[in-house]
């Protein structure tokens, strides 16, 4: 287990580094892809750089918010912040509302599970048909949860 958990870690460290320090016409690879995901993100109430963390938070679950802030502070790597009124701060002054804290709860709650697990998934059934299966059967729960909960709150919105 350890073995894959490194055998995922460090090529995801690397991707993640060069995509926050290679830049197109002046812009990170994030915010490239970040800018791309933004509109599909937003049908789930989430925005572009949530849903690139949670992309590349694929090898563990727990890199997801540290890439999400790393992606706000416009930095080039992983941020650690201890004091949660901080990051409150940084969330709130990018756009977090109580849907977008309520649809992050609800994708990483329901999500795909993390590298290591589907590798486990793999060797304990030698088939890629159940790893992709446990990969986007939880996934698509995800999407189309945040979908609904976006759309329903919207609508009370509207009322």
């Amino acid at each position: 287990m350890l073995g894959r958990a490194i055998s995922v870690a460090a090529p995801a460290g690397l991707i993640i580094w060069l995509f926050a320090n290679i830049g197109i016409n002046g812009e990170s690879l994030l915010t490239v892809i970040a800018n791309f995901l933004n509109p599909f993100a937003q049908l789930m109430g989430l925005d572009g750089y949530i849903l690139t963390a949670f992309i590349l938070g694929i090898p563990a679950n727990e890199i997801v918010l540290p890439i999400i802030l790393m992606c706000y502070l416009g930095g080039n790597s992983l941020v650690n912040l201890e004091d949660t009124l901080s990051i409150g701060q940084i969330l709130i002054s990018h756009g977090w509302t109580i849907l977008t804290a309520i649809n992050v709860m609800l994708f990483t709650v329901l999500h795909y599970p993390c590298a290591t697990t589907l590798l486990t998934i793999k060797k304990e059934t030698g088939s890629w048909k159940w790893t992709a299966l446990s990969f986007l059967l939880p996934t698509a729960c995800g999407i189309v949860v945040c979908m609904l909960t976006n759309l329903v709150y919207h609508m009370f919105l509207i009322l």
